[in-house]
């Protein structure tokens, strides 16, 4: 079977994804920093999926190198990695400021789980992903290149994100990477950034953009930067 690991699965878009993959037969090894919620989600993926799917829970913080040593290991131990989804984020403030009220902790916070911890574990995995012809999700966002205010720390680290993507699709020309902008998300992440959304209800729902993910596997589609919308558009 072939195995994923997706970072931020306890609940919203990661959790989606890790449910869309566990009904196709994947073995996950899923991240997120509560414990209680991310074992919680890995038991009923489990038990909602085909036998026999495994899905191994490992909270801990992307940002801890002792843990992201444990989520590689824990998919090792299952077969090795075909797929890794870079989906866990950091806003740098909750709510969002604007730049001139962020601080440098805040910053560095989304920089560390938005930019660095993504390339430590792609770093990682990269052995098991070029042997595999595998693939990196690396969820992004419009706030990468479109300037939003109150938006700038996350949309910087962003930005960084989107060009580690492009540069390592350059230099890996046997995995594919993929940086993808899933829209404004009804999550939780989305209502820490923007409490006060008098349109959040009415956002578009994690599950709802899982087939445009879904659809980059099932295609093999050229490494690129894809939205969820445009994938859904064509299908």
């Amino acid at each position: 079977m072939p195995v994923a690991i997706i970072t931020g699965a306890s609940r919203g878009l990661g959790r989606a994804l890790a449910e869309g993959l566990a009904g196709r037969g994947w073995d996950l090894v899923l991240d997120g920093r509560n414990a209680d919620v991310l074992r919680a989600a890995a038991a009923e993926l489990e038990r909602g999926a085909p036998p026999p799917v495994r899905v191994e829970a490992r909270p801990g913080d992307v940002r801890d190198p002792a843990h992201r040593a444990e989520l590689v290991a824990a998919a090792e131990a299952l077969g090795g990695v075909d797929l890794l989804v870079n989906n866990a984020s950091a806003l740098g403030a909750e709510p969002l400021v604007p730049l001139a009220e962020l601080s440098e902790e805040g910053l560095r916070e989304a920089l560390e789980t938005n930019v660095t911890a993504p390339l430590a574990l792609v770093r990682a995995v990269l052995p098991a992903l070029r042997a595999a012809g595998g693939a990196v999700v690396n969820v992004s966002s419009d706030a990468a290149v479109e300037a939003y205010p109150t938006w700038g720390g996350y949309g910087a680290s962003k930005a960084a994100l989107e060009q580690l993507s492009a540069v390592l699709a350059e230099e890996e020309p046997d995995v594919r990477v993929w940086w993808v902008d899933p829209g404004d998300l009804r999550t939780g992440l989305y209502a820490a950034a923007v409490p006060d959304d008098p349109d959040f209800e009415a956002r578009t729902l994690p599950e709802q953009v899982v087939p445009a993910f879904l659809r980059l596997l099932d295609e093999k589609a050229a490494s690129g930067r894809y939205t969820a919308a445009a994938l859904l558009e064509a299908r």
